[in-house]
């Protein structure tokens, strides 16, 4: 049983230390010019630099955070990160948010080239950087092609995209923009992927903007060293 009680506690130590780390990379960022972005990428590094929820010290959470911790630990993601850490605020809230994202993430059948290929475009719509450091690098290696994944981070529409691509392109920039979709748009869905397919992605949809929402509040920084991948647009 001590055992036990000791694993979270040690691994909360842990993640306060490294995302110390976060905070002072992002600080680090705040100051330089990344990617040829100049001005907006400063401003996104300053902005993330702010951390308004860093991790919790392990000797101030609650029971229910240590649980909570300790159930996403024990899971296929292995640490506390990201979303997480402002997440922990809502113990109950992150227990099941995080458990729909492991299937939406890991269960779909979908495929990881469809998953990603989401994901990227959320993280785009929501500007959100550590989503999109987190993902771009699994998107390559599922398949999603470099000119596919330089034109989503600059906002355009990608060329020379696959079949199922440019089916679901249309159905997450569609239900981006007006909650829904077009039969036009939902047939090809429905025939290739089925009912559960369209609920996935519409799921995905709706997973990641809750993430983005968190993290865009809570200004959760980016890994120490990792440039900031997206471009603010103006407002």
């Amino acid at each position: 049983m001590e055992k036990q009680d000791e694993q979270p506690n040690s691994n909360a130590k842990t993640l306060v230390d490294r995302r110390d780390l976060l905070v002072a990379g992002a600080a680090t960022l705040a100051g330089s010019s990344l990617l040829g972005f100049g001005a907006p990428a400063e401003a996104a590094a300053a902005e993330m630099a702010q951390d308004r929820m860093p991790p919790i010290p392990a000797d101030k959470m609650t029971d229910a955070q240590k649980e909570a911790a300790a159930e996403i630990m024990s899971g296929p993601r292995k640490a506390v990160v990201g979303p997480f850490i402002p997440l922990m605020r809502s113990p109950d809230l992150m227990n099941r948010l995080q458990k729909v994202g492991e299937y939406l993430r890991y269960n779909t059948k979908l495929g990881p080239n469809i998953s990603e290929f989401i994901i990227l475009q959320m993280a785009r719509h929501m500007t959100q950087q550590f989503e999109w450091d987190s993902h771009v690098d699994l998107a390559r290696k599922a398949g999603v092609k470099e000119e596919t994944i330089t034109a989503i981070a600059q906002g355009r529409r990608p060329t020379g995209m696959t079949a199922d691509e440019e089916m679901v392109y249309e159905f997450v920039s569609e239900i981006r923009q007006h909650q829904s979709v077009c039969d036009a748009t939902y047939a090809p869905i429905v025939k290739r992927f089925g009912e559960q397919g369209v609920i996935d992605i519409a799921a995905l949809c709706g997973y990641y903007t809750t993430l983005g929402y968190v993290m865009n509040v809570a200004r959760t920084p980016l890994p120490p060293g990792r440039p900031v991948g997206l471009e603010l647009f103006p407002h």
